[in-house]
């Protein structure tokens, strides 16, 4: 949940959770449920685009880095992270689970 990257996605989960607790709580009329469905948009959207992109970047600039020769400025610099993304299959993992658990959690309480 604190880091990014990996299957499935935890962020998507925790919006697509948010959706479907709202639902369950108030139904799909309301305009909190609308926040929630925007919400969730831009993080999966964020999640595919943006930041899986940056990532392939990042990946990308830590092998030029590594081919440098020793002696140059930056042959020393950290690596940047390069797992910030997620791929479709990932986000739609997460989704998937996001709406599972809070039908789970609703049977058992």
């Amino acid at each position: 949940m604190l880091s990014s990257g990996g299957m499935p996605s935890s962020h998507s989960a925790t919006v697509t959770s948010l959706i479907m607790a709202i639902y369950l709580q108030e139904g799909a009329g309301g305009s909190v449920f609308a926040i929630a469905v925007v919400l969730a948009c831009v993080v999966m959207y964020d999640a595919t685009g943006v930041r899986l992109h940056a990532g392939r970047q990042a990946e990308l600039l830590n092998q030029i880095v590594c081919e440098l020769p020793p002696e140059h400025p930056v042959a020393n610099v950290r690596p940047l992270r390069d797992s910030l993304g997620h791929t479709p299959l990932q986000v739609l993992a997460g989704a998937v689970l996001g709406c599972v658990v809070p039908f789970l959690m609703r049977s058992s309480i």
